[in-house]
Order: structure tokens, then C-alpha cells, then sequence
């Protein structure tokens, strides 16, 4: 069942609405432009799915196409094709598709994982978001990405909330080693606001993995959110805050890493409640308590 926002037109504490995916491919582009062109042919190969129109990176197609190969629907080879490029240090394979298709890669995730490869993964139409398309495109099992052992190479697994947290985590993740997976929605979703109104992810933010964000300060409690949940989460915490219930707010865009001092801060409150898009079963409120 797909979440389906109501009629009202605005959300407290929300902004202008902007594409997450669209912010990704824009981000992954950027971080090319950055590179000398001899570097950039030698040490990157994106490697699209026939998705690429979806997943905007045919944003890097029309920019740097010496370096993009579309290889059709088959995600398990692609991602191995990704993956086996990245096994050199230095080196990294861009993979991107749907969410839903996430699920059928997990030997080839961890196969990548064993071998060190270097590989960022763009996984758009997460969530259980308000589909055009189709049911089967929903993305809710997404935390099956991180399936290996404790062995200390790095997965990230980062769901950002609006588009600018999604240009700065790529700009930070970009040249990390390892296995990096970007989550994004379909459908766009509302800037982030403080209490002043200004952006929360404007200028000056910088994205790090594995920080837990504060969004409003609570003393009641704490919603935990992350992705399109945060802009629905703020709105009814807005709403009980005018009702004098002081809840606070904290955006979780890193999925699969504890924040220890978020954790200690949280846990001094009346009550934790998870809020997310994805699995019951298998999502972030299944590990976070």
C-alpha cells in the first residue's frame, strides 16, 4: 500500500518541493566535473540498467558519455560489471535502478563486499511512495544491502530527507572506498526548514556519514525518521508543539550505523517512536530499539 500525501498544500516546517533523484544525478555530475578528464575516463564507469531517464544518471550520459554504458535490464550483471570495475584501488563503478530491484543483487552486493570493491549505488523510487508506475516498484527491503559480516569494510547505506541533503551526501560519500548506497523517492519532496525558515540543509551544511541530524529539540520525547517520512514526521511534530507537547525530531539519513550520542540524548526522553517508509520487518524500527 503506498502512502499518498492529503489534499493540503503546504507542511509545517516544509518548504518548495524538489526531486531527490534529480538532485542525486545532479550531485554525481558535479563531482565529475571536478575531475581531469584522463582521471575521470581511467578511474569511474557508470553503468545504467535501461533506467537511467528514472534514475536521472542520464544526466551523466549527455555530459560524459565516454564514461556510461547502458547495459540493459539484467541488475545482477550490472552491478557485478560495477563492482568488478571497483575492485582496483582508486577505482569506482556507479550503478543505478529501482529500489524494488535491490533484493535480487544481495549475493552480488555481498560478493562485492568479500572482493573490496568500490562501487556507489543510486537507488531511486525507495520507499513506499505515492508510485505512479507500478506496486512492484516499491523499494522497502533496502537495509538487505548491508548483509555482510562485521569484517570493517565499509557499507553506507544514507536515505536524505530533501535534495539539498541529497547533493551533500554524495559530495561527501563520492570518493569514499567501499560500498555506498543512496536511497532516493520518486516522487519530490519538500525542503527541510528550521525554526527560522531558512533551509536546514542550506549553505554551509556539510553531510556526515553516520551523524544523526537534529531537527527540532524535544523534551516529551523523540520521533526518529529518515527519507520522506522527516517532512510528514515534522508537520504532526509542528502540530503537537503548538498543542504544548514539546516532541522533538531527528532525521536518521545514515540507516545502518549507531550515532552514540544521538542515542544517549534520545534515550533520556519519555519515548522513541520510528517513523519510515520502508519494511516493518525489515526497516530501521526492526533494529533501532
Amino acid at each position: 500500500m503506498c502512502i499518498r500525501d492529503s489534499p493540503q498544500s503546504e507542511y509545517l516546517g516544509s518548504g518548495g518541493k524538489e526531486s531527490n533523484r534529480g538532485a542525486v544525478g545532479d550531485a554525481i555530475v558535479s563531482m565529475l566535473d571536478k575531475m581531469e578528464p584522463d582521471d575521470r575516463k581511467a578511474k569511474i564507469m557508470v553503468i545504467d540498467s535501461d533506467l537511467g531517464g528514472s534514475t536521472t544518471m542520464t544526466k551523466v550520459q549527455k555530459k560524459y558519455p565516454e564514461i556510461y554504458v547502458q547495459s540493459g535490464v539484467m541488475e545482477r550483471g550490472n552491478f557485478s560489471a560495477a563492482a568488478g570495475f571497483g575492485m582496483e584501488e582508486g577505482k569506482q563503478g556507479i550503478f543505478s535502478t529501482f529500489a524494488a530491484f535491490l533484493e535480487m543483487c544481495c549475493s552480488e552486493i555481498t560478493m562485492a563486499r568479500l572482493n573490496k570493491s568500490n562501487v556507489l549505488c543510486h537507488f531511486s523510487h525507495s520507499g513506499s511512495d505515492d508510485m505512479a508506475d507500478n506496486t512492484c516498484h516499491y523499494g522497502l527491503n533496502n537495509l538487505f544491502a548491508d548483509n555482510g559480516l562485521g569484517d570493517g569494510y565499509p557499507t553506507g547505506l544514507y536515505f536524505p530527507c530533501d535534495a539539498n541533503q541529497c547533493k551533500a551526501c554524495v559530495s561527501s560519500v563520492f570518493f569514499q572506498p567501499g560500498l555506498r548506497f543512496v536511497f532516493s523517492t520518486r516522487s519530490k519532496l519538500p525542503v527541510i526548514l528550521k525554526q527560522n525558515g531558512e533551509p536546514l540543509y542550506g549553505d554551509g551544511y556539510q553531510f556526515v556519514a553516520g551523524k544523526d541530524d537534529l531537527v527540532r529539540e524535544g523534551k516529551a520525547g523523540y520521533v526518529v525518521a529518515f527519507g520522506d517520512a522527516v517532512y510528514r514526521a515534522l508537520d504532526a511534530v509542528e502540530k503537537l508543539r503548538k498543542e504544548g507537547v514539546e516532541v522533538g525530531l531527528v532525521n536518521k539519513s545514515t540507516l545502518n550505523s549507531v550515532d552514540e550520542d544521538m542515542i544517549a540524548k534520545i534515550g533520556k526522553t519519555g519515548f522513541v517512536l520510528v517513523v519510515e517508509p520502508l519494511n516493518r520487518r525489515t526497516g530501521l524500527g526492526s533494529k533501532f530499539g
